[in-house]
């Protein structure tokens, strides 16, 4: 049986170079790949375009990238609470596309089936639809969207066996599963790696074909973005 299993983080990331354009599976800090960053860092490639929803905090997640000026360019739909990327982006330091959050997804999903483009009425009017293609369907304006082109995905997965299929739990799905087959390479990790044949089909979300390479993480911090407790009365 093919097996897609490498032996950690570092044989994962090979191939990876400066100036690549890379997808980032997440939502806030839930379900990112925490050890593919880690590594980036160490690997110190530069020049980088990022396609993440958000860019973390300034100390954890994509944050460790803005730190070390490692990102060139964010492909996101949230600043976020992330300072420093807020700084980069006002400053001019880092070049930053806002788009909105489904449009972000969908551009993922369609370079995962193999479409270079898609028509969506979300943006029209505003800064987001210039210059681009408009259209009229039904009576309803949309513009012109293409799918990502991306060198490497790199997702976060609960379980996942050695054939790369993939199960996520709760919220951590978010946008890992629409990334999973968007890149020429993607990279699955996961908390918990199982033999081929151990999970139950029904379960898996993302099957093994849309998956290069897979590999169990060490450790996962799993921070919490924002911590809101009631007072006591």
């Amino acid at each position: 049986m093919i097996t897609k299993k490498v032996t950690g983080v570092q044989q994962a990331l090979e191939g990876v170079q400066s100036d690549m354009t890379l997808m980032l599976g997440g939502f806030g800090l839930s379900g990112i790949p925490e050890n593919a960053i880690a590594e980036l860092v160490k690997l110190n490639v530069n020049g980088l375009t990022c396609v993440s929803n958000n860019a973390g905090v300034d100390d954890f997640g994509l944050g460790l990238l803005l730190q070390k000026r490692q990102i060139k360019k964010m492909i996101s739909s949230y600043v976020g609470e992330n300072a420093e990327f807020e700084r980069q982006m006002l400053s001019g330091e880092l070049d930053v596309e806002l788009i909105p959050q489904g449009t972000l997804a969908e551009r993922c999903r369609a370079a995962k089936a193999g479409f270079p483009a898609f028509y969506t009425p979300a943006g029209y009017g505003t800064e987001v639809a210039e210059g681009k293609e408009s259209r009229e369907f039904n009576g309803k304006m949309h513009i012109l969207e293409e799918a990502f082109d991306a060198d490497f995905a790199f997702v976060k997965a609960w379980k996942g066996d050695t054939a790369g299929n993939l199960i996520f739990k709760g919220t951590a799905r978010n946008f890992n599963p629409n990334m999973c087959g968007a890149a020429k390479i993607t990279v699955a990790e996961v908390e918990e790696l199982v033999p081929a044949g151990t999970l139950d089909p029904n379960q898996v979300h993302i099957p093994g074909i849309f998956v290069q390479r897979i590999f169990q993480g060490e450790t996962y911090e799993k921070r919490i973005e924002q911590r809101t407790v009631r007072s006591r009365e």
